[in-house]
């Protein structure tokens, strides 16, 4: 589901949820129930809450020994930080 709702943002009302729920097999009383009744919204603004404090605002954002990488980049974009913290920590 999680890469099912990257691929499809910003389609995220409750409608494209129980669609994409139903596309991948999902428990479609279970997840209705779940969505509905807001079953994680703590979660979910506890996590809003740290992405804020981070200021990250773009998905995917990742961080390399705190080198923030904002967006989807090829693998050798990601190999070559990796390569320089790597040499950085020796």
């Amino acid at each position: 589901m999680h890469l099912l709702l990257l691929r499809k943002s910003p389609e995220l009302d409750r409608g494209s949820l129980l669609q994409y729920a139903g596309e991948i097999g999902l428990d479609m009383k279970k997840f209705t129930e779940s969505l509905d009744g807001m079953k994680h919204s703590k979660t979910i603004e506890r996590d809003l809450q740290l992405a804020a404090s981070l200021d990250l605002y773009s998905t995917p954002t990742l961080f390399f020994n705190g080198r923030k990488v904002i967006g989807d980049r090829p693998y050798a974009y990601f190999r070559k930080i990796v390569e320089e913290e790597l040499a950085a920590a020796k």
